[in-house]
């Protein structure tokens, strides 16, 4: 292996992989050997991987060395993919060719992909290697990645606490350096609260920004894909690889994220629209984070000062009338559904008895709530708060269970309305963001005395996922 040993490539960002990839130093085949090994060694105690394909993962390797011997040799080694053998995870939302999409679900029958989905097709003709399938809720519904078809994610810092969700398998196997980065999707706050969860990077781009990652039935139009990542840098060049390139800024988001932004006018808020449904207490360890967040913010020269944002009261049935009625409408056979999760059944049920027309006034709300906010927002630059409430939850906590890793039995139970409520009251800042269609991201500034990681979420203004990328390469820097 060139003149990296092993310990040197677990170290490496997925820039400097991505560059020694590049160059040659470094093989596809090798750097898929490694992270499969990797995978083999680890993932039995993360519970990050549902599936595994090593043995198409290390055919799509072989491919890649030939191109690149062969694009060398021409003289056109120019013409390489951005990601050029790169490894990465899909979450098991995401079709890939081949593979079973399970949807987190006992309840659907589990048949490989017949194609990949447009996430998966856009990166791989970027030139990653997929290396499997992420942990995710069943149908991506939860901010906690547990479900009945496989052991719960679990987060790498702290085996009996969970990694977050619904891209919770992804970030573990980020966070963990099972994969050097990987993306998400986020239609509630799905790449955010588990980056938040994992210390890493989380960015939610504004609605539009990435094609690939809209998703089918989604009427309140608030699913986006976006990266997790553990540095700034490493999710500008997976962000490179998302947006099309005659709509990225001139040169990229890798090419700018190192550049310090103008001084900004940042907005601090608290305010939540689930507050008045499900009124939440913050912990100091959630405070602390914006504290430091606040001090480094103030030290690079941008101002912070307290933002009142108010939000209509109406939103927590909105939200959740909209963000349910794809589960109402997904294809299980009757004789399956008791399969599905006490919460996943519960709201199913809901959104079946939920007549077209309480739909559609929930979705000419949310759409209200969106230019209510973006104008309340508009006073300021970014708005900042923490990116969590709470520190990471244990392994069972939201479902009032609790388990060793194993399956769920069939005979399992709980209490839906307690779940979606204290996953509201853990997260009570990221589903709005989607709503309104904004980009935000989630940084990792501090660690709580047992070492768990706390971050702050930034939100910014429609087509600032530069500016956002760049605070968050400062307040790496601090």
């Amino acid at each position: 292996m060139a003149d990296l040993s092993p310990d040197d490539l677990s170290r490496l960002t997925a820039v400097e992989l991505r560059d020694a990839l590049a160059s040659g130093e470094l093989s596809a085949r090798e750097s898929t050997e490694h992270f499969l090994r990797e995978i083999e060694s680890r993932n039995k105690h993360l519970g990050a991987f549902v599936t595994v394909t090593a043995e198409s993962a290390m055919a799509a390797a072989h491919r890649a060395d030939q191109l690149h011997a062969r694009l060398v040799r021409e003289g056109r080694s120019q013409e390489q993919a951005l990601l050029h053998g790169m490894p990465t995870a899909f979450k098991d939302l995401t079709d890939v060719a081949g593979v079973p999409t399970t949807h987190g679900s006992a309840a659907l029958e589990h048949k490989p992909a017949p194609e990949d989905g447009a996430l998966a097709a856009t990166l791989k003709g970027q030139g990653v290697i997929s290396l499997g399938k992420t942990q995710v809720p069943e149908f991506g519904l939860t901010a906690y990645s547990e479900n009945r078809i496989a052991p719960p994610s679990r987060n790498p810092l702290s085996l009996g606490r969970s990694s977050g969700g619904s891209s919770g398998g992804s970030a573990a196997a980020v966070a963990a350096g099972l994969v050097p980065f990987a993306p998400g999707t986020d239609g509630g706050g799905s790449i955010r609260i588990p980056a938040g969860a994992c210390g890493l990077v989380g960015l939610k781009p504004g609605r539009g920004v990435v094609p690939s990652g809209a998703s089918a039935g989604d009427s309140a139009r608030l699913v986006v894909a976006g990266p997790l990542a553990r540095t700034a840098a490493d999710a500008a060049l997976l962000m490179d690889a998302l947006v099309p390139r005659d709509q990225a800024p001139d040169g990229g988001y890798l090419a700018n994220v190192g550049r310090a932004p103008e001084p900004l006018k940042i907005g601090l808020s608290l305010d939540s629209p689930w507050a008045a449904t499900y009124p939440f207490s913050i912990e100091p360890e959630a405070m602390d984070a914006l504290a430091r967040g606040t001090e480094q913010l103030e030290k690079a020269g941008h101002t912070v000062t307290e933002a009142a944002i108010r939000y209509d009261n109406r939103y927590p049935e909105a939200f959740t009338t909209a963000w349910t009625a794809g589960v109402g409408s997904a294809r299980i056979a009757p004789q399956r559904e008791a399969l599905l999760t006490p919460l996943t059944r519960t709201f199913r049920r809901r959104a079946q008895q939920r007549s077209a027309l309480k739909l559609n006034e929930a979705l000419g709300f949310l759409r209200q709530f969106e230019q209510d906010t973006i104008t309340q927002y508009a006073q300021w630059d970014v708005i900042l708060m923490p990116t969590l409430a709470q520190t990471p939850r244990p392994i069972g906590w939201f479902t009032g269970g609790g388990h060793s890793g194993e399956p769920w039995p069939s005979e399992w139970a709980g209490d839906a309305d307690e779940d979606y409520k204290r996953q509201c009251e853990y997260a009570p800042w990221s589903s709005m963001v989607n709503v309104c269609g904004l980009p935000a991201i989630s940084v990792p500034v501090h660690a709580t005395v047992a070492g768990l990681p706390m971050g702050i979420q930034l939100i910014g203004r429609m087509g600032s996922e530069v500016l956002l990328l760049q605070l968050a390469a400062a307040l790496e820097a601090a």
